[in-house]
């Protein structure tokens, strides 16, 4: 058996196709749904940013360049991650993207105690409850 190669059983195989599948869906709808809404920005989620980058949050919100280039990244960037990861095309980089997209929204925004935002959270995204 080759280590760098596992050997997953068929029920293995599907179970991470199906989990593969479902985060691109998750990824490609919100991307889809941004791309959608003209009006869209991401200029309150960044000015209720707090803890360690929320210097950096209104410094892109006071540049009205930045924060277009910003936006249109992370509308493109949830698509073409949701994408592909959907029809398995440069899975494993799109997987890299869309972790490193997380951590930058965790970042961010993090759910941390004693940290109160503007927007009352929608639930525990320990768990996707969002349908």
């Amino acid at each position: 058996m080759n280590p760098l190669a596992p050997d997953y059983s068929h029920y293995q195989l599907v179970s991470l196709s199906l989990l593969r599948v479902l985060v691109g869906w998750h990824l490609l709808y919100e991307g889809m749904a941004k791309l959608s809404n003209s009006n869209w920005t991401s200029a309150a989620y960044l000015l209720d940013s707090k803890w360690i980058f929320s210097g950096i949050a209104k410094w892109i919100v006071t540049n009205p360049g930045l924060l277009s280039f910003v936006d249109t990244l992370n509308m493109w960037g949830l698509t073409l991650i949701g994408l592909s990861l959907m029809f398995g095309l440069m899975s494993r980089w799109a997987s890299i993207a869309g972790a490193c997209l997380l951590v930058v929204y965790y970042l961010f925004h993090p759910p941390l105690v004693g940290l109160e935002y503007s927007k009352p959270p929608e639930g525990s995204y320990l768990l996707v409850i969002k349908i």
